[in-house]
């Protein structure tokens, strides 16, 4: 059962609601335990309270003190553990610009193209 072998924690990081819900939906449905935050300050006070979290799945394209290329980065100092996977509909970020070895994936994305990026991260 695909539902048994995962069951790390995911933080869904998305201003726009609909997009976060459905990725949210997404995991959950794949047997992932999953936080979420409108924005990167959210993010990171749900990072403060939650040693559990293996990714952050973060837009890049967010309003507040940082985008998600920032909270990535913040991150990866922070909890050098947690691994990266950044998207967005409207950059392309090079490989040197997310840190340590972070993926991106172009918006908008599907079910089985996130899963599949997902388990790669993870594995």
């Amino acid at each position: 059962m695909a539902n048994q072998e995962i069951k790390a924690t995911v933080l869904v990081v998305e201003d726009e609601t609909l997009v976060r819900l459905y990725g949210m939906d997404i995991l959950e449905d794949a047997g992932f335990r999953v936080l979420d935050a409108g924005n990167a300050d959210e993010a990171i006070a749900v990072l403060q309270s939650h040693d559990e979290v293996s990714l952050l799945f973060s837009d890049i394209d967010m309003p507040g003190s940082m985008n998600g290329l920032e909270l990535a980065h913040v991150v990866h100092d922070r909890w050098p553990n947690i691994r990266l996977l950044l998207t967005s509909g409207h950059r392309q970020p090079t490989q040197d610009q997310i840190p340590d070895d972070g993926r991106f994936m172009r918006k908008p994305w599907g079910e089985q193209a996130l899963m599949a990026k997902i388990r790669e991260i993870l594995a």
